[in-house]
This record gives structure tokens, C-alpha cells and sequence, in this order.
């Protein structure tokens, strides 16, 4: 690189850490000034246009915010329209509905959303229910060819497999008391088991079992009404417990076969993801990574629950079926933009973890204050993490190791 290049790429340095500076402070300031009647996190993106208007990027960046429309209620009535108009379609176009469950899907729709992003549901309509049927048939006798067998045909590889999955069911999400019956934690068994043989190359790993939670409760909210607390799968007929059971089957199928490599032999999917972590962390905080550091805490040790489980143990499960929104309208982009979220999510407590000594964090870390969390706080997240990755995303060389 001559002279020239060297001062050109010092000069984008610059004004890349100044504008990351200047989008982390009005963050922080948006976080005190917000309130509760001032009509959700719209504000950001006005605020940041006002605060980034120094340099092209920060403005660029900012109207990339603004037009993403952050925080917009997932209720509100011209939203609901919007959903509708794009799902009434006889062939539904896929990136305009993204671009609408990026922002949040409105409760009832949540089944019919998610089986389209995730590709289970065929966009066109025509082809959809007879799709279903055979998907939830293939399911049933995937269950009766691989579950509903004597121990004496399985291998002791799969008896093993099995018993450990009947282990960690009752282990799964353990504050929602719906998740302590019994006939759900033997659907989660049957999906978990089903699945596992079918995908040998990883077989089970504990924490997929929390995986399949937000599906189970999405599908079968088309069935049973009010919360999740007052249900009970002895209300439903065994036709519908199995189409729900085969929804979130291949569900879970779709979700994981963009990141597999999170699950095989030694996990390097999440070890490759905990490292881009690090170094994004250590570009946004230096203060907080150097902290870390000096405390010989690694990344791995709280992090890796974090990709293992996507944040469902670290918050509410209320607000787990949100979060997944975002999850799942980023399509095959979603292991990347987990590091800009789990970045955002680590960094919410930035203040905190600096006057932490290594036991402490360890501590904090394993049981973070999120109990009293809201949407709103969830929404700020995503909100640091959608800025973040459209800075880094256009500055590769800002994570290069």
C-alpha cells in the first residue's frame, strides 16, 4: 500500500469511529429520553438523521434506519394491512415480507409468516395446503418408522440418544408451566428424536430442545386460545397434535439446515460466530473488550449458550416470539446478523461489566437483569444491531482479524 492509500484508508478510519461514536451516543441518549407515550422507537430514526448529519456515511446509515421504520408496532392497523395485502397474493413475494416480520408479526399471523420465511409454505398459494398435507404425512410416518419402536430394534447409540432427550425435555424452558406436561414434553421428544435420526451428521445436542419452544407455541396458538399458561394439549384431537408436532418439525429442519455446522463435531458453526463476537465487541467497546480481557474471561464462556440456545435462557420466553420474527426474516443472513445482536445484547450492560471483576461477570452474565424486560428493551436492541451491521457490512475491514 503506498503513501497515498495508507493516509485514505486512516482518513476512513477516522470518520468510520467517529460516526460508530456518534450512532453509539444517541443510542445511549435515546434510551433515557424515551417514553412510554411517545409512540415507540420511531424516534430513533429521527434522532440519528439530526446526530449523523456530520459525514455521508453516518447519513446514509441514518435514512437506512429511518426507512426501516424501528419499532413500528406490530398491532398497528395500517401494518395488519400491509400483511395482508402481501399474504392475499396468489404467489407471495418473500423479500417484501421480510421486510415486513424484520419489524414484528402480529400474533395471529405468526404460523402462516413463519412457515413462508422459513420455506416450509410454498409462496404460491395453489400449492400450499396440499404441500402441508404431505409434509405433516411424511412427518407421521417418519414418527412411526423411527419413534414408535421397541429399544431392542434401536441401536445403543439411539437408546442413549433417546434417553438424553427425555432428560433434557422436562429441563426446557422450566418457568412456563406448559412446557411441564407431559403430552407437550413427549411432542417435543417425538420432534426432537424424528429429527435427530433424520439428520445423523449432528444427531442431538442439548439446546436444540429449546429451539423447538417458540415453534411449538406459535402453531399451537391456531388451536388453543388465551395464554400459554392456561393451555393443556389434552384439548386437542392426536390429528392436530401431530400437525402441530410435524410444523414444528420441519420448521426446526429449515432453521437449522442454514446452520448446521452449529451442531456437528465440535461445534465450529458457534465457535467461528463466538470469535466474530470478540472482535466486533472489541471495535464498538474497546473499554469493555479490554476489560474482559484482563479479566481472562473468554467470549466461549457465556457466548456459547447465547448461538447454542439464539438468547431463548437468557430472556423472557415472552418475548422470545419477537425476537424470532427478526430470526427468521433474515432468511440465510441470520448466523451473521446474530453477532450484531448478541453484540447489541451483550453491550447493553457496557457500564456494568466494567466495574466487574472476573468472578462477577461470570456471575452476571450467567443470570443477566432481562426478568423485567419489555418490547421495549428488545427493540432497542435489534435497533443497535440493525445500525451496527449496516456500518460493518459496508467496512469489512473493520472485523478483519
Amino acid at each position: 500500500m503506498d503513501r497515498r492509500e495508507d493516509d485514505q484508508q486512516k482518513r476512513d478510519d477516522s470518520r468510520f469511529n467517529q460516526t460508530l461514536k456518534n450512532v453509539q451516543g444517541s443510542v445511549t441518549l435515546l434510551r433515557y429520553c424515551e417514553s412510554p407515550n411517545s409512540g415507540g422507537f420511531l424516534k430513533v430514526g429521527v434522532f440519528l438523521v439530526s446526530k449523523l448529519r456530520s459525514n455521508s456515511s453516518g447519513e446514509r446509515i441514518a435514512k437506512e434506519v429511518q426507512n426501516m421504520k424501528i419499532g413500528v408496532r406490530s398491532s398497528d392497523t395500517a401494518r395488519v394491512m400491509k400483511f395482508n395485502k402481501v399474504l392475499s397474493e396468489t404467489t407471495v413475494i418473500l423479500e417484501k415480507l421480510r421486510q415486513l416480520a424484520w419489524n414484528g408479526v402480529p400474533h395471529y399471523m405468526r404460523p402462516d409468516v413463519w412457515r413462508l420465511l422459513l420455506g416450509y409454505a410454498p409462496p404460491n398459494s395453489d400449492r400450499r395446503e396440499a404441500v402441508l398435507r404431505r409434509k405433516r404425512l411424511e412427518y407421521l410416518e417418519s414418527v412411526s418408522q423411527f419413534y414408535d419402536l421397541p429399544d431392542s430394534e434401536r441401536s445403543d447409540d439411539e437408546i442413549n440418544m433417546l434417553r438424553q432427550i427425555a432428560v433434557d425435555c422436562p429441563r426446557t424452558v422450566p418457568d412456563v408451566s406448559f412446557f411441564q406436561q407431559e403430552q407437550v414434553q413427549k411432542s417435543l421428544e417425538r420432534i426432537l428424536y424424528t429429527w435427530a435420526i433424520r439428520h445423523p451428521a449432528s444427531g442431538y445436542v442439548q439446546g436444540i430442545n429449546d429451539l423447538v419452544t417458540p415453534f411449538l407455541v406459535i402453531f399451537l396458538s391456531e388451536y388453543l386460545e388465551g395464554g400459554v399458561d392456561s393451555w393443556t394439549m389434552s384439548d386437542l384431537s392426536a390429528e392436530k397434535v401431530s400437525d402441530v408436532e410435524a410444523d414444528c418439525y420441519w420448521c426446526l429442519t429449515k432453521l437449522l439446515d442454514g446452520m448446521q455446522d452449529h451442531y456437528t463435531f465440535a461445534q465450529p458453526g458457534i465457535q467461528r460466530l463466538v470469535f466474530k463476537l470478540k472482535e466486533l465487541v472489541r471495535r464498538i467497546d474497546e473499554p469493555v473488550a479490554r476489560h474482559m480481557e484482563e479479566q481472562g474471561l473468554e467470549f466461549l464462556q457465556f457466548a456459547f449458550r447465547w448461538y447454542n440456545c439464539l438468547l431463548i435462557r437468557e430472556i423472557p420466553f415472552s418475548l422470545i416470539n419477537r425476537l424470532w420474527d427478526t430470526y427468521l426474516a433474515e432468511g440465510d443472513a441470520l448466523p451473521d446478523f446474530l453477532v450484531y445482536i448478541y453484540a447489541s445484547f451483550l453491550l447493553t450492560w457496557s457500564d456494568e461489566l466494567k466495574k466487574l471483576d472476573f468472578q462477577e461477570m461470570v456471575m452476571f452474565l450467567q443470570h443477566l437483569p432481562t426478568h423485567t424486560w419489555t418490547d421495549q428493551e428488545l427493540e432497542m436492541v435489534l435497533s443497535r444491531a440493525y445500525m451496527w451491521h449496516s456500518m460493518f457490512n459496508n467496512s469489512p475491514n473493520h472485523l478483519a482479524s
